[in-house]
């Protein structure tokens, strides 16, 4: 049996830099101009981090606190509009686009103008408000529920209180959106699933508030359900 080898190939490490001299010698306008280009950009994106995004950050920080005092105290027509010196939570949504605070401002409108029963607007910034806290999240979402409740579109209530008992599996929320959707699913006949939510309550959150009477919701569900 022969021995055969394969042959071995040696680099020229001269002749492979020499060609990379080459190149670059050849391209070095364009390769210095794409450089030149990636530098501008990332000092571009540095500066707009640094000296525009962070400071509105903070400035929109600020100017929370009196609107959330406002809406805790439940005087909501401040808390929207603001009271002459301090802003609402309008201007914040609207000049403080994208950050945390211009975000959970569009929640509190949301918030707000479901107590003040103008739905559509609370639709609206519900559906703008991009939340990092899952709960807060969770009740955004239970909150377009409630409003297309009562605008009398329950196929969307129905949605939107599934996804808000998806988006934060917790025993606060979830059970409190379960029971507002086994509630509807009454009302609009379905009973097989309303008492799939109520055994649902009793199963997975047998610790919360709505678990307490359950039984008498599965009862009367199971009563009606085929």
């Amino acid at each position: 049996m022969s021995d055969n080898k394969p042959e071995e190939k040696i680099v020229d490490v001269d002749k492979v830099y020499s060609q990379s001299e080459d190149f670059f010698e050849k391209n070095k306008k364009q390769i210095t101009l794409v450089g030149g280009v990636l530098v501008a950009i990332l000092g571009i994106f540095l500066a707009y981090k640094n000296l525009y995004q962070k400071p509105r950050i903070e400035e929109a920080k600020e100017l929370m606190w009196k609107a959330e005092y406002y809406f805790e105290i439940d005087s909501l027509d401040k808390a929207i509009q603001g009271d002459g010196t301090n802003f609402g939570f309008e201007y914040i949504a609207s000049e403080y686009s994208g950050t945390p605070s211009g975000n959970l401002a569009h929640y509190y409108l949301g918030i707000s103008y479901l107590k003040k029963s103008q739905f559509e607007m609370a639709i609206d910034h519900l559906k703008a408000a991009d939340l990092d806290d899952k709960i807060v999240g969770a009740i955004a979402k239970g909150g377009i529920g409630d409003a297309y409740v009562e605008l009398g579109v329950f196929d969307k209530a129905l949605d939107y209180y599934s996804k808000a008992i998806s988006h934060s599996d917790n025993s606060f929320s979830a059970p409190l959106y379960l029971m507002k959707k086994a509630t509807l699913l009454e009302e609009m006949g379905q009973f097989d699933k309303a008492l799939k939510a109520y055994e649902q309550i009793k199963s997975k959150y047998p610790e919360s508030a709505e678990a307490q009477d359950i039984d008498k919701y599965i009862a009367r569900a199971s009563s009606f359900a085929g």
